[in-house]
């Protein structure tokens, strides 16, 4: 796949390497292009299967409304989290029509994309997609980090992905209990 990753900080490059490991022909959209393997942000959206969201969650609705009807018929992955705002951590309500949105890569610290393994047992990312080309794009994106995918619902489940990034939050913060902390879901068979 061809993924635009807009933002270069720790998540967007984290994820970008490991897609690019994997086969993926990855650009990072980022504000001053001149680096190898960098354009405008645009310009990386432009041609891209996929967008991927991993600038500042402030910044998240900005760079959506900028890209307006460039990120129609695009899969878009938000892995921003707007904690200053007073509303959504997502900005994905800002997607012009025929988007295909996805909320994934943010429940969790970019060190655990870098190494998806903790413990000892490779950790799950609870993501949240529209069944179809986004819920397919998605699971293969998550696995190509090295990560185990769980699927919570379509749209309607954004904001409870969102809860878990609280709790995420929460825990490493407020508890101290280190960014090298993840989840897993464990059921019966």
């Amino acid at each position: 796949m061809r993924i635009a990753v807009i933002g270069a900080g720790n998540i967007g490059r984290t994820l970008g390497g490991k897609w690019a490991a994997a086969g993926h022909d990855v650009v990072y959209g980022v504000r001053r292009p001149g680096e190898p393997g960098t354009a405008a942000v645009a310009d990386a959206a432009a041609g891209a299967e996929v967008v991927v969201l991993a600038v500042p969650g402030a910044a998240a609705k900005e760079v959506v409304t900028s890209l307006g009807s460039e990120l129609a018929d695009r899969v878009v992955v938000d892995a921003t989290n707007d904690v200053q705002g007073s509303g959504k951590l997502h900005a994905l309500e800002e997607l012009a029509d025929g988007a295909h949105p996805v909320r994934a890569f943010n429940t969790l610290g970019w060190e655990n994309f870098e190494n998806p393994v903790v413990g000892g047992v490779t950790a799950d990312l609870l993501y949240a997609a529209e069944e179809g080309v986004a819920k397919e794009t998605a699971e293969t994106l998550i696995r190509d980090v090295g990560l185990e995918p769980v699927w919570v619902g379509g749209v309607e489940a954004f904001d409870v992905v969102d809860s878990v990034t609280r709790l995420w939050f929460t825990l490493v913060f407020q508890r101290g209990l280190g960014r090298r902390l993840a989840f897993k879901v464990l059921r019966d068979a």
